[in-house]
């Protein structure tokens, strides 16, 4: 099922999420309907806030741009109450978007390689080393459960330069190819 994915200016995107646990109703067929509505907005990573959820639950899909970033062919993850364990000293800059932020794209900042230990959907165990474009991708969506987002890591001036596609955000006055809930 497609969901509506909630666009800057609501609330839940502000707060930190909380830990999922084993027993969360319907955990496999929410995973299924966050796959659903990443493909469907043509999104390579989905955060559960992004969809009015404050859980520590994200979806990736990265072989979508797998041509210019070879580290992300068949990059697909489900990550569960996911913590970055390491970030490398040396950052990259490069332009990201975001499905919450339609219309906007900003040069980022980010770490070029990660470790990160989350459970899988089976609950199970995980860490892996990640590199950069892949890196980024779960940076990025890691940020969406500690309450932030990416126009938190751009310049001041680049926030002002940006500020009336943002409150055109926040008014509903977008339109996207993508089924958006926008505030009120």
């Amino acid at each position: 099922m497609i969901l509506p994915i909630y666009t800057y200016g609501q609330a839940i995107l502000r707060k930190k999420a909380e830990t999922v646990g084993k027993d969360y109703p319907d955990l496999k067929k929410l995973i299924d309907n966050m796959f659903d509505t990443m493909c469907h907005a043509e999104g390579i990573g989905l955060a559960a806030p992004q969809i009015g959820l404050s859980i520590r639950l994200l979806v990736i899909d990265a072989d979508l741009v797998s041509q210019s970033y070879p580290e992300c062919k068949d990059f697909k993850r489900v990550m569960i109450n996911p913590e970055i364990t390491e970030l490398s000293r040396e950052t990259i800059l490069l332009e990201e978007g975001c499905l919450s932020f339609p219309g906007i794209h900003e040069k980022v900042s980010r770490a070029a390689k990660i470790r990160i230990r989350y459970k899988d959907a089976d609950f199970n165990e995980q860490e892996e080393e990640l590199e950069g474009f892949a890196a980024r991708v779960v940076q990025h969506e890691c940020e969406h459960l500690e309450g932030e987002v990416f126009i938190d890591d751009i310049s001041p001036i680049r926030r002002r330069l940006n500020k009336s596609k943002l409150n055109h955000i926040v008014k509903g006055n977008i339109s996207c190819s993508y089924k958006i809930k926008p505030v009120g």
